[in-house]
């Protein structure tokens, strides 16, 4: 029996709570069968990253090539990408290859607060990957970065939401986890409608790869033929879950998450 299918471009993290780890994990989690295509290599735990390797964007082109030519996904989650010469790359052949559900994650910082990703990556995420996408999937230090907007309330979410929403064909999720006293996360779509979705605040440090495994769950969604309000509602709850049952591993500052919780 088919299933569907999710192919994830990312970097790898060698603790596996986020990146192509977690997005594996999530879309089995799911139900989705997994495809990657490596941007590139960290050496990171709990403590935070302490080297990339960055993959040639020709390498990047040829894993994604390969997967399309095979195994066509029904979806696709962009995550980390650290240079603009692999943007580029990457948005060419989705475009060629004419691809369906593109979830953008712009991966700029991890959680731990390290740089992920060299000068002109914004810039070239904004001009050559934005336009291609169903939805991308900012938080508030990236959507700040990418609109040099300050986020402060509910109300400024709304604004750089809309802001950001015009530089896509497709909708806005701002995840506003890093706002002061809120777990409420904002869809804007491609017309202007507006979803909030409300969440629950976990006094956990343990939220390594939310980030990911919130846009690859939502990439998941998408592919099984849910509508973008349906999968951000359901990826959302799988997080949530996720987050609420982390295994509580690792002796740094953020430890990961629990992706087969459903599994009990």
């Amino acid at each position: 029996m088919a299933i569907p299918s999710v192919l994830s471009i990312a970097g790898s993290d060698s603790c596996g709570g986020a990146g192509l780890q977690a997005d594996v994990k999530t879309a089995t989690a799911l139900g989705v069968y997994a495809q990657t295509a490596v941007t590139a290599l960290t050496a990171q735990n709990t403590f935070g990253v302490q080297g990339i390797f960055s993959v040639p964007p020709s390498f990047v082109e040829e894993q994604i090539d390969a997967v399309f030519a095979d195994m066509r996904p029904d979806g696709v989650k962009v995550g980390m990408v650290g240079s603009p010469e692999v943007v580029c790359t990457i948005a060419q052949r989705l475009s060629a290859h004419d691809a369906k559900n593109v979830v953008v994650d712009p991966v700029l910082v991890a959680t731990a607060g390290d740089a992920l990703a060299t000068d002109g990556v914004a810039d070239a995420l904004v001009r050559h990957l934005f336009p291609l996408a169903s939805v991308i999937t900012p938080n508030i230090p990236e959507a700040q970065v990418l609109t040099g907007q300050t986020i402060a309330s509910k109300e400024d979410m709304v604004r750089c939401a809309q802001r950001l929403a015009e530089l896509t064909a497709g909708a806005v999720l701002l995840k506003g986890g890093h706002l002061t006293g809120s777990a409420d996360d904002l869809l804007v779509d491609a017309a202007g409608r507006q979803w909030w979705f409300t969440g629950q605040l976990y006094d956990t440090p343990n939220t390594h790869g939310t980030g990911c495994t919130l846009s690859t769950a939502v990439a998941c969604g998408l592919a099984a033929g849910k509508d973008l309000p349906d999968a951000v509602a359901a990826a959302k709850d799988y997080v949530a879950g996720a987050i609420a049952h982390n295994p509580n591993m690792g002796q740094g500052v953020t430890g990961p998450l629990n992706h087969m919780w459903m599994q009990g």
